[in-house]
């Protein structure tokens, strides 16, 4: 009987180590950003961050350490682009991407939880990414005082092929740093 305690309180200790490791990850290269004329959203590394999160620690545990970066950046330490914090920064006109990230990692999550397939855990990150494009487009018009193809045109079209990309990325490093952890017993 104690060892299974044991074994759950071991198991709650590792699984809460490693969302913190990847909410770190998350927080180092979230900052990471260039401004694009065209837009009021930045090319970030933040997006490659959550899709990598995902992809290794699956729905779960990957949204929960995409929260815990929003409420890092929300309480006002600098982890979203460009070294920016703070409610308004969550709340103002680019912030529906940020949020967006919570039902990127949910759906994205899903996906990855149930299926080994390459090609389905890559149209999975696809219908997360949509989402997330969704949620931000709306907001970004709401917030923004634009239209709504304004907005897709400024939130989403320059992103699409680095959003592939940061995709196939996430998916080639996720899954051999999956494989280790899953060989070492972390996950």
């Amino acid at each position: 009987m104690e060892a299974s305690k044991i074994e759950k309180t071991k198991w709650n200790t590792k699984t809460m180590t490693l969302i913190g490791v990847m909410t770190a990850v998350i927080c180092i290269m979230g900052p990471l950003s260039i401004q694009l004329p065209v837009s009021p959203v930045p090319v970030s590394l933040g997006t490659l961050a959550i899709y990598f999160v995902i992809y290794v620690l699956g729905m779960k545990r990957g949204t929960a350490s995409c929260c815990i970066y929003l409420l890092t950046g929300f309480i006002g330490i600098p982890v979203f682009t460009a070294f920016t914090s703070g409610p308004a920064k969550l709340l103002g006109p680019t912030g529906g991407y940020l949020l967006g990230y919570i039902f990127m990692a949910l759906i994205c999550g899903f996906v990855v939880d149930r299926t080994n397939n390459v090609f389905l855990c890559f149209l999975g990150m696809l219908l997360g990414t949509a989402v997330l494009y969704l949620f931000g487009t709306v907001w970004l018009a709401r917030q923004g005082n634009m239209t709504f193809p304004e907005a897709l045109a400024a939130g989403v079209l320059p992103f699409i092929l680095g959003d592939l990309a940061k995709i196939v990325i996430a998916m080639i490093v996720g899954g051999q740093i999956k494989k280790r952890l899953r060989s070492a017993g972390l996950i």
